[in-house]
């Protein structure tokens, strides 16, 4: 299922992010995309925020200080007007779109700044039927299950 995620020719540069243990594994899809020729962006964490850098290989990953994350060596991205499609990690989802996330509120901050299409991708034990929410929450425009 997620062979489709990025697969139309509008999208160009597409968020992701790598996958941690206990996510679905986003680490085959990131090479594949890249080998197509998409520009893939990986969140690395700064101190409260999360920066987008450019995925230049396996070879240019490094392990984040804050949570152990493989995140990119490569290029500070920041034309986020350009990303083309957006996939993001959470704990839960709802089919509705609605997610839960860690708890520390990067992708709070970061999605206010997207204007792209945001999809979850989780594993079917993952969706739940309700999630509590607050004002400012972004709902995904899709949730995948895999």
């Amino acid at each position: 299922m997620l062979e489709r995620i990025g697969q139309e020719a509008h999208c160009k540069t597409i968020l992701l992010y790598h996958s941690l243990p206990d996510e679905v594994d986003t680490h085959t899809l990131i090479r594949t995309l890249h080998a197509a020729g998409k520009r893939i962006l990986l969140p690395t964490v700064v101190g409260e925020v999360l920066e987008l850098r450019m995925y230049e290989g396996e070879q240019a990953l490094g392990t984040g200080m804050s949570y152990g994350i493989q995140e990119s060596n490569g290029g500070l991205f920041t034309d986020y007007d350009n990303i083309d499609l957006a996939i993001i990690p959470g704990m839960a989802f709802t089919e509705e779109g609605d997610r839960l996330g860690r708890g520390k509120g990067y992708y709070d901050r970061l999605l206010p700044q997207l204007d792209c299409p945001l999809i979850g991708i989780a594993f079917p034990f993952q969706i739940v039927p309700h999630i509590p929410c607050e004002p400012h929450d972004i709902r995904m425009k899709e949730v995948i299950s895999v």
